[in-house]
């Protein structure tokens, strides 16, 4: 694309929308932009991406870089300096629409996104995609009334319609994930937000409850010296010890104390689970232990775990092996860690239902009964070599037919009921551990026994992507 055809394409969209080459250079821009930054259009042809925002080159040439080697959009943010010497931040989605080699330099289009106005920019962006979609529907119409005229001018068409309605496609797919990534990173927000603000209260707590067990003793130890002090008391103090029961209060109060030790330590744990899990919105490698991202999701999902009603306790196995740390991005190795333990859950709730309404049949063995009144989720990871590791994840659900098994990762298949999935979990989980982690992603299910994720990726994850 040169920049102007991104100007003729930019020119209908009220987003903020740069073209920029892999250095940096400002290549072109649409009106929005320049509005954002209180400059001319024509002031901006020519100058660079660092002097416009305030991040420093290191950082701006590492985004530009991560956008230039992925096939998926990359979420960043800067910070624009604007004309009247104001800061604004914004968020940024940068993808790349020319491929980048050794021989050209990458053109990476930037879409800028202020917080406050991203509601009424998005319902736009819906709009004009309708709009896009109307205006594929007419040329297919006119392209198949030219095609009763000329044979040749038929073939040229049809190559034309395919290629408007894979646009379609990939900007309906794209406008799917942005709302997907954009519930993803409020819920990690909310996740940190929250876990925040409990651990203020329960540190206090926790901390003082050495001193509080202390303090209790001493005055138990000064009452004990009372009584050998002064052993026939008064009426009045006879009366109270036995109205309070002494004797009892000083057995007990130690396993109160004990209990309330434990009862904030779990705090304390579930605390930390949570700060693992709103690892989603982080966008850099980190050298992390897999084992705790394992841990803090079957935490967030542990509602679901426990017996309700119609469906028994799921049981999780976990068979850890000892695992070095893996370089990745441990927010969105949570994400696909999530999407495929609540699948399993799912498979398992549906065995049971479906247990439930076959319990006429008599023909049913008594493996079949075992396994619906016993359903687990197993955990197990385990080091391949010196460069891989290896989690897999099965449960002993329905398991998935041939039909559905050759679909699994396509975009928007889902066998869920409306209102109940998107059909995007494994696909942008496929693309998450294939596309951004140099990995594998496979599923292995016989119908009747379960199915079985297998999660393959290097302990270097992702680094080729920055070297």
């Amino acid at each position: 694309m040169t920049p102007e055809q991104f100007l003729e394409f930019a020119r209908v969209l009220p987003e903020p929308l740069l073209l920029v080459s892999g250095e940096g250079e400002l290549l072109a821009t649409n009106q929005p932009v320049a509005d954002m930054l209180g400059l001319r259009r024509q002031e901006l042809r020519g100058r660079m991406l660092f002097e416009l925002v305030t991040e420093s080159s290191n950082d701006i040439v590492k985004y530009l870089q991560a956008c230039s080697s992925s096939r998926a959009m990359v979420i960043g943010s800067l910070t624009l300096r604007m004309n009247d010497g104001q800061t604004l931040i914004c968020r940024s989605q940068g993808a790349v629409i020319q491929p980048w080699s050794p021989e050209s330099s990458a053109l990476i289009l930037l879409r800028l996104e202020n917080r406050v106005l991203a509601s009424s920019n998005f319902v736009l962006l819906n709009e004009k995609i309708d709009e896009l979609a109307k205006e594929v529907q007419r040329r297919k119409q006119a392209e198949e009334a030219l095609w009763k005229a000329n044979q040749e001018l038929e073939i040229r068409v049809e190559e034309r319609t395919t290629a408007l309605q894979e646009t379609l496609n990939e900007l309906q797919l794209t406008q799917t994930q942005l709302i997907q990534a954009e519930k993803m990173s409020s819920l990690g927000q909310m996740v940190a937000g929250i876990a925040h603000e409990i651990n203020n209260p329960v540190s206090f707590i926790y901390g003082n409850l050495h001193h509080a067990h202390k303090y209790t003793q001493d005055l138990l130890k000064l009452v004990e010296v009372y009584q050998q002090a002064f052993p026939n008391t008064l009426p009045e103090i006879q009366q109270q010890v036995e109205e309070i029961d002494l004797d009892f209060l000083i057995q007990d109060i130690t396993k109160l104390f004990q209990s309330m030790q434990v009862g904030a330590e779990r705090i304390q744990e579930i605390v930390k689970s949570l700060r693992n899990f709103s690892r989603l919105d982080e966008a850099e490698l980190k050298q992390v232990n897999i084992h705790e991202g394992i841990d803090s999701t079957l935490m967030i999902l542990e509602h679901r775990l426990q017996a309700r009603h119609e469906y028994p306790e799921i049981k999780v196995i976990k068979k850890y092996s000892q695992l070095p740390n893996v370089t990745c991005y441990p927010g969105q190795l949570n994400q696909v860690f999530m999407n495929i333990l609540a699948n399993a859950i799912d498979a398992l709730e549906a065995s049971a239902l479906n247990s439930q309404y076959s319990e006429v049949n008599t023909q049913k063995t008594e493996s079949q009964k075992l396994i619906n009144n016993n359903p687990q989720i197993q955990i197990k990871t385990e080091l391949l070599d010196e460069k891989w590791i290896a989690v897999r994840i099965a449960d002993n659900g329905l398991g998935i037919n041939e039909q559905v098994h050759s679909k699994l990762f396509d975009p928007f298949f889902t066998t869920k009921t409306v209102g109940k999935g998107t059909g995007l979990g494994l696909y942008i989980s496929y693309q998450i551990i294939v596309e951004k982690h140099n990995g594998q992603l496979n599923c292995f299910s016989v119908p009747g026994k379960g199915a079985e994720f297998v999660i393959k990726i290097p302990i270097q994850s992702a680094s080729s992507h920055f070297s």
